[in-house]
């Protein structure tokens, strides 16, 4: 049996100046986020410099992961980039594109 396939909301966090790859930012999100209970992905970008991306379920707010951020990176831009993705992958967006592919 499974349960029904989890569509996702995709974000891209940016900064001004802030340097945002390898300092831990996705360990820190994730962490924040297992602590409020919230489910989330979280992966630094291959498509975009300075770029990590993380995915709520469908629907969910992220205002309170928002005021993380700022607390944390008070530079930073949040901005939703894809709606209802289904399995994403989160470090090239184009991965998404399920026409891109075939099962033979």
């Amino acid at each position: 049996m499974y349960i029904p396939i989890i569509k996702w909301d995709i974000y891209e966090i940016t900064t001004d100046k802030s340097i945002i790859k390898n300092v831990m930012l996705r360990g820190r999100i994730r962490k924040y986020c297992l602590q409020n209970e919230r489910n989330i992905l979280a992966e630094n970008t291959s498509d975009m410099d300075n770029t990590v991306r993380f995915a709520v379920p469908e629907g969910e707010e992220v205002d309170e992961i928002i005021r993380f951020l700022k607390d944390i990176l008070p530079d930073s831009h949040v901005a939703k980039v894809r709606d209802s993705v289904p399995n994403p992958v989160l470090s090239k967006l184009k991965v998404n594109l399920e026409d891109r592919y075939t099962l033979t």
